[in-house]
Order: C-alpha cells, then structure tokens, then sequence
C-alpha cells in the first residue's frame, strides 16, 4: 500500500500548530507551521467589518469563541450581529443567554449584513494552502481542540471538568479512550471538528499535549516506570496529568490567568501526592482536580510544555521540546495516538 500523508492540526486559543505528516519521510523534513488560531481570524474579520461600518451574520458552526471580545466592540460601535443559532454555539450552549446580549438569532439573515464563517477547520482554506505551497492533499486528518462540553444552565468550569472525571471513572484513565473516529455526544465542538475534518480522528488538546510529551522516549520510560508528572500551560488554561504504565492517573486543570509559579507549583507538589482537593482549583477559578485513589506515590519526574511554560523558569522543572519543537507537540501526540492506540 501507498505511503499516506497526514494533516495534524492542535487547534488552540493563540495558535494552531500544523505538521503535514508524510510516511516514509523523516520526521525533520515534513512540513510543520504556526499558524494564528481560527478564531482569530474571525476577530479580525469582525474588526474589519465594524470599520467598514457593517452588520455582520454569524453562520457555520460551533468553534472556539476566542473572538468575543471583537464582536462586543462591533456592538459597542452600533452595529448590528445576527447569528445562525448553530453558529451561536461557538458563543455559550444557552442560546437564551446568548440572544440577551443583543444578538439575533435567526436561520433567515438579512442580505444587508456580511457572512462571517465560523469554523475549526476549513478544508477549502487547507486544499488552497497545501496546494499553493506544492504539498500534498492529506490521506486524512487528525485534529485537537478544547472542548468545554453542551451542558447549557451550569458552569462551564464544571462541565468541562466532568469530561476528565468520567474518563478517569468510567475509562479507568486509559489513553485510547482520549481519541474518537466518534466524540460523545456532550462534545459538541468535537463533534462539529469530527465532521469538518472528514476521515480521520479527533482529541482533546490537553490528551494531545499529554501524548506529545511520551512521544520523548526518555519521559516515556518513566511513564513506565515510576511515572511522570506531564504540564501543559497553554495561553487559557494549564492542565496537568499524573502519568504511568499507559495510564493517566491523575488530571488538573486551572486557568493560567489566575495562577503564578508559587502557586502552580505547590498545586502540582499536592497534586501529585494526592493530597490537592477539587474545591481548592474550582473555588480559585480553576476547572478542579481528581485522582485515582490507587494513584499511590511516585511521579517526581515533572516535565513542561505549552506556550507559557516560561512561567516556571527557574523551578525544578524539565521543558520538553518533543520531535524537536514543543509548538508542535500536541502534533506529536496525535500521531503517536494514531499510531500505537488507534488505526483508522
């Protein structure tokens, strides 16, 4: 059988990180880019229709609602935002609270407003991409995204974290139950990437980010051994995992607005021992914590990714770079997912 090629795609809030994959080809020669996040395309996009003076139709899909604070300014200057309520997603899962902010919720938008598209993935931008570069269109893609769940009237702090305490519960902490041909079904935004993407696989970005530091060989060897403590510090949020024999045996999560390295630190120092309750992340701001009570001890060796990693320079630490670029080792996770704990 032919060789494929592979799109891989860590969709996050600043930045999404891309690696064309191709096999047979060293890993240092495929193609990689960094790239802005989608949903800053849409804010910029809206930032030139509010000085254009135009109204504006959200359509599409759900996706990261990083552009919100560039649809409040349109408003701010008079201007009008209508939206499908499919598209409205991307803003909140109650579409009550959203048409409270002054926002139009209808299927039939005025031909006066202009089409903002919104969207995790656009497979035409990806085709034009790929094919103006002279590289080749992907076999099938894998993708990764933060998904905050459907859960309209509760916290989304909440909802999201009840993601990670059922896979911790029901999936027992094992790591192919972190990627899906089908995302359940709370996973709306998963669930519309899943589709946009066509044939291929999708993920969490914290579960990528986990992967992507096993892709070290010498942090996969402690995984099996007496375990790693893996921390991914992404530009919103900051996720770490307790991590052993193939199994993730511990989950936090926080926002990294609201924690610095004193605190971090002395989270992740209870945190590994088992000791961090969930009340103490969630009442800070965070999402929580949970630990498997079989955890036990372990996990010294404690390893960094993520944009803001520099927040713990200077701690007792080790920054990872994974296939030689921690931008892009959400990428490296995925892969290392598609290639040991799911075939399509």
């Amino acid at each position: 059988m032919q060789a494929s090629t592979c799109l891989i795609l860590d969709i996050g809030s600043g930045t999404q990180d891309v690696l064309l994959y191709q096999e047979g080809m060293e890993l240092e020669n495929c193609p990689k880019f960094i790239l802005p996040a989608p949903a800053r395309v849409v804010a910029t996009r809206i930032r030139e229709l509010t000085k254009a003076g135009r109204d504006i139709y959200l359509c599409g899909q759900n996706m990261g609602g990083g552009f919100w604070r560039a649809l409040k300014a349109h408003q701010d200057a008079g201007l009008r935002v209508f939206a499908h309520p499919e598209a409205a997603l991307a803003l909140g899962d109650d579409l009550e609270h959203i048409a409270g902010f002054g926002i139009t919720l209808t299927t039939n938008p005025p031909l006066t407003a202009s089409a903002v598209m919104l969207t995790d993935f656009d497979a035409g931008f990806w085709q034009g991409f790929l094919q103006h570069a002279g590289l080749p269109a992907p076999d099938f893609v894998l993708a990764c995204v933060q998904d905050h769940g459907f859960f309209p009237g509760k916290s989304n702090r909440l909802s999201r974290f009840a993601y990670w305490e059922r896979f911790m519960r029901e999936e027992q902490g094992k790591f192919a139950a972190l990627l899906y041909t089908e995302p359940p079904t709370q996973m709306t935004r998963l669930q519309c990437l899943r589709k946009a993407i066509g044939l291929g696989i999708v993920a969490d970005t914290g579960a990528a980010a986990m992967l992507g530091a096993l892709f070290d060989p010498g942090v996969a060897a402690s995984s099996r051994q007496e375990g790693v403590l893996v921390v991914n510090i992404g530009n919103s949020h900051t996720i770490a995992f307790l991590v052993r024999d193939e199994r993730v045996w511990g989950v936090y999560e926080h926002h990294t607005g609201y924690i610095d390295q004193q605190k971090l630190m002395q989270h992740l120092q209870d945190f590994r021992q088992g000791i961090l309750a969930n009340s103490t992340v969630f009442d800070d701001g965070g999402h929580g914590c949970v630990v498997a009570p079989e955890a036990g001890s372990g996990f010294s060796r404690t390893v960094v990714l993520g944009p803001q990693r520099a927040m713990l320079h200077g701690a007792d630490v080790e920054f990872l770079a994974p296939g030689g670029d921690m931008m892009l080792a959400g990428c490296f996770g995925l892969l290392k997912g598609w290639q040991e704990y799911v075939q399509i």
